[in-house]
């Protein structure tokens, strides 16, 4: 491998693992995908293919890849225990995307189009692919992309999530949401959570879980109370983040090992939504973890 291809690989790399986690909502998924790509374009320049353009060629491969993948994991999701959420990117990695379309809340609207509606949604949408491009990537004619688009683009539109527009006060939102976690101070819970709020708990049936969804303020001032009782039983922390371009916070033990991760969606002043993730699985590749026989990681169903 000449070092143009090596070079050419690294400047494409950011590219190429937004596209393949945006897909698979994986950010373990999407390391091995891009490393695959690049793996193939080296098997193919060795048995002689010419490449005429690196970008287009890794492009394809890490699509249909991660469209593979989809479809692979479709039934292992719709068997999962309780709300499915993606694996979290925190700090300046989740700040390299734009924010709207690496929320949580926006992949996981996402994940009710099919593997091909989704991938070329976001390549035409949100990676600025034309057409032609994208017809040759999903093997599809491109009037078919076209209405693909169209299609899932009502749909995205029409569910995706909205976000206070001004980062500062998103920003300082969630500081006086999380300090009010913290220090148990639910009258200033009361006026920041927004009356139809709802919260999402990912566990994956490997620690505290929610069957589903938790909608209501007084519901989810339940939750935080019993998340702050935690905190001050087991000396935990929030550790202020940026989740997936969103605010939010790790929440951590004395010694600095992660039990789980926060965002929330702000707007008009309120919290919308917060996102909870806890399954041990999806939480790796951020931090070391709670050992699994913290009463934490034993508990299982939150209802």
């Amino acid at each position: 491998m000449t070092d143009p291809d090596v070079q050419g690989y690294q400047q494409l790399r950011p590219l190429l693992f937004s596209i393949a986690y945006k897909t698979t909502g994986s950010v373990g998924d999407a390391e091995d995908i891009v490393s695959e790509a690049f793996l193939r374009f080296h098997r193919a320049r060795a048995e002689g293919k010419t490449v005429k353009s690196l970008k287009s060629y890794l492009s394809m491969v890490v699509t249909r890849l991660s469209i593979d993948h989809l479809r692979s994991a479709r039934v292992r999701r719709e068997r999962y225990f309780g709300t499915w959420l993606p694996e979290p990117m925190v700090g300046e990695e989740s700040e390299a995307g734009l924010s709207d379309s690496l929320s949580l809340a926006f992949l996981v609207v996402l994940e009710r189009l099919s593997p091909v509606e989704r991938a070329v949604f976001l390549l035409h949408d949100v990676f600025d692919f034309d057409y032609p491009r994208i017809a040759e990537i999903v093997g599809k004619s491109e009037v078919n992309c076209r209405q693909i688009a169209s299609r899932a683009r009502r749909y995205v539109n029409e569910k995706r999530p909205r976000f206070e527009v001004s980062p500062d006060q998103r920003t300082a939102l969630a500081e006086r949401f999380f300090a009010a976690v913290e220090t148990g101070d639910f009258e200033g819970l009361v006026e920041l959570l927004a009356a139809d709020v709802v919260t999402y708990g990912d566990g994956g049936g490997r620690g505290p879980s929610l069957p589903k969804p938790v909608a209501g303020r007084d519901r989810v001032l339940r939750l935080l109370a019993a998340l702050t009782a935690a905190i001050r039983r087991f000396d935990l922390h929030l550790v202020r983040a940026t989740v997936n371009g969103q605010p939010g916070a790790l929440v951590r033990d004395a010694s600095g090992a992660l039990l789980n991760v926060l965002s929330v969606d702000i707007l008009g002043g309120r919290v919308r939504a917060v996102h909870s993730i806890l399954n041990p699985d999806k939480l790796g590749h951020l931090a070391p973890l709670i050992g699994p026989d913290h009463p934490l990681r034993r508990s299982r169903s939150t209802r």
